[in-house]
């Protein structure tokens, strides 16, 4: 598991510019981003190097923000790897509520939630997988 910085933005122009801004005053180092819209707000889902700064910096300017632990694997660096490992939790009835892909030091890394951390756990451990260690 890591940590997840979420930002609760509102559908505008510039409010994602606003909070990118106060991340990077606050030295704030993005490994991956990604944000999902609907008519009036976004949510902007942030993988850094110091989520309990970023959250801080953003909840001093007044911006809605939490952090929570997501699921993190390291995909094999070939074509089909992600596939490969939704199937796998397809296969055990394991349903995700979303996910994101980023390269970190050139190791894909898959980012997921899911209503059974245990579960999915179990299902990486059976498959030979790991979950993705900052320190490895």
């Amino acid at each position: 598991m890591i940590q997840q910085v979420s930002v609760f933005i509102e559908n505008r122009t510039g409010t994602l510019n606003e909070v990118l801004g106060i991340l990077k005053e606050a030295q704030i180092q993005l490994y991956a981003i990604s944000v999902a819209d609907t008519a009036d707000y976004g949510i902007c889902r942030l993988i850094c190097d110091r989520p309990e700064d970023a959250l801080q910096a953003l909840v001093v300017k007044g911006v809605a923000a939490a952090v929570s632990p997501v699921c993190a694997v390291e995909l094999d660096n070939t074509p089909g790897a992600a596939a490969d490992m939704v199937a796998l939790f397809a296969k055990e009835g394991l349903s995700l509520a979303y996910l994101y892909t980023f390269l970190y030091e050139n190791r894909p890394i898959m980012i997921f939630r899911t209503d059974d951390a245990d579960k999915a756990r179990n299902i990486l451990q059976a498959s030979g997988l790991c979950c993705f260690n900052w320190n490895e």
